[in-house]
């Protein structure tokens, strides 16, 4: 059964968005956690692709067909994400899917998309997600071994070499975890005290005071998502902490600031994207124009700042209809998976996307930007 939440997005589908139907060609499923635990991450998402439905089917749609849209509310929970995508599939013949807030429904959404041959855009961090290379999923958000990455580049760079790392035990922070340990030797980094967190704690303050009393540890990671990094920050900034805190993008927004407290925060560091950094981007920069766009339009539309992750949702929905537009067929998600695999250039609010059939992520660590948090602010650090 769907939430009392489910059936009001769903009807708010049926009754909104697909006014006009029978003219509408192109049907567009959609499940994203748009409440519970994860809710910072699919409320973004849902609104915006709510906002880019109507904005293109007001514009005349694709090539004259309006985008019908389905969109469900999973709730975070993995069970519910496989039914609505069987539902999406075999109930509402959806010809793509875009959705999977966390990891955990992406793997369950995407084995359904596998299975029947749908194109499936995640948005979702885990690696796993793409690698191995699956021939029907994509994702638009950088990889958690990509995040490890620019991290250990960032510490490089500051002559950090040892450093204690704290995770949360859901699947973005395990993940995250695991491919910071596979890649910190490549990068020079000696993880010397590696502790964990579930995703109920509501105190860190043991784990940290075990870093702390690690010699020779000169920075914190802390690989994790939702309310478990904001404890993090706070409770290092009680314990006094003089070392360097290195959060994931998983926590790359305004929201996460607030909750931490912009003291606590103060001088953290993260992996982002251009759109934490809208209103400090050169009018030269590559991705000015599509974050610039995409910033003014959900604030006038809801009053409310922009999140990375609803710009996950922003790239996954461009790509579709970048995708649909280019397959000469919209009816056929073959055909819309083999454009999608030949995307070369297409400019979002996370990066310039370019897949192959070897890479169904399009992103290299150029797009990720060193952010840091400057008096309740960000501010790009390279």
């Amino acid at each position: 059964m769907m939430s009392k939440t489910t059936t009001a997005l769903a009807t708010f589908a049926a009754l909104g968005v697909l006014a006009g139907a029978a003219q509408a060609e192109i049907r567009l499923g959609v499940s994203v956690s748009a409440t519970g635990p994860a809710a910072f991450l699919g409320d973004p998402e849902a609104k915006t692709i709510e906002m880019l439905v109507e904005q293109l089917n007001e514009e005349g749609g694709i090539n004259g067909e309006e985008i019908a849209l389905t969109l469900y509310d999973d709730g975070g929970d993995p069970n519910k994400a496989r039914t609505f995508a069987t539902r999406l599939v075999e109930d509402d013949e959806v010809v793509a899917i875009i959705g999977g807030s966390t990891t955990g429904t992406t793997m369950s959404i995407l084995s359904v998309a596998e299975d029947e041959g749908i194109p499936f855009i995640s948005l979702a961090g885990a690696i796993s997600i793409i690698d191995p290379v699956r021939e029907f999923v994509f994702k638009t958000p950088h990889t958690d071994r990509m995040a490890c990455e620019k991290i250990f580049t960032d510490m490089q760079a500051q002559g950090i070499t040892r450093i204690g790392m704290i995770s949360g035990t859901d699947g973005f922070g395990a993940s995250m975890q695991a491919q910071c340990k596979e890649v910190a030797g490549e990068h020079g980094i000696e993880i010397l005290a590696d502790e964990t967190y579930g995703p109920q704690d509501a105190d860190m303050t043991p784990q940290l005071t075990r870093i702390r009393n690690t010699d020779g540890v000169q920075a914190v990671l802390n690989p994790g998502f939702g309310q478990g990094p904001a404890i993090v920050t706070r409770n290092v900034a009680q314990l006094g902490f003089e070392i360097p805190l290195y959060q994931s993008h998983g926590v790359a927004s305004d929201a996460f600031i607030e909750l931490a407290g912009a003291d606590a925060a103060e001088g953290l560091r993260l992996p982002g994207t251009a759109l934490l950094i809208a209103d400090k981007l050169a009018e030269d920069d590559a991705q000015y124009d599509v974050v610039t766009t995409y910033t003014e339009a959900y604030k006038a539309r809801y009053d409310q700042d922009v999140s990375t992750f609803g710009g996950y949702a922003h790239d996954a929905f461009a790509l579709i209809v970048d995708a649909i537009t280019r397959a000469g067929d919209s009816e056929d998600p073959q055909a819309i998976r083999d454009a999608l695999e030949a995307t070369d250039g297409l400019v979002g609010t996370t990066g310039t996307y370019s897949f192959s059939p070897e890479d169904h992520l399009g992103l290299d660590l150029s797009a990720f930007r060193m952010l840091e948090i400057k008096d309740g602010d960000w501010l790009a650090v390279d």
